[in-house]
């Protein structure tokens, strides 16, 4: 048996428990309004569709410049706590597929956005990281 798939004492296998680490760091990059943080959880070049229109990313630069106009947006927008619900998940071999229903809220506690994304990972080693993203 692989043991990245066999499961831990908290019925999580290797997979599932670095997945989960990857998704819990990028939410605490949007959390705290860190970008590099937000980056360092993708693998280059990636890619994100959003608005029906795909973006390639082929390095650092590039993908920090989006993701510091993304935390200004939302920085605009009022949002001040992101949260995450995962909708779905499936892993096979060195890739997975996870879909996040995403809740972000203004400092009232009252909710500014709601939406989906699908997320395409891919194992680097130890490391999982988003290869892109499908925004709904």
């Amino acid at each position: 048996m692989d043991p990245d798939s066999e499961p831990h004492d908290n019925g999580k296998s290797e997979a599932e428990e670095a997945i989960s680490q990857l998704f819990e760091d990028y939410l605490t990059g949007f959390n705290d309004f860190d970008a590099e943080r937000i980056c360092d959880c993708f693998a280059l070049p990636t890619t994100i569709w959003q608005h029906e229109k795909g973006h390639v990313f082929n390095d650092e630069e590039e993908l920090l410049e989006n993701v510091e106009a993304l935390l200004s947006a939302l920085d605009k927008e009022g949002v001040t706590v992101s949260e995450f619900h995962v909708a779905s998940s499936h892993i096979s071999g060195a890739s997975a597929l996870v879909t996040l229903d995403w809740s972000q809220e203004s400092s009232s506690g009252e909710t500014a956005l709601e939406f989906t994304c699908h997320y395409q990972l891919l194992q680097d080693g130890d490391d999982w990281l988003i290869a892109m993203i499908i925004n709904e």
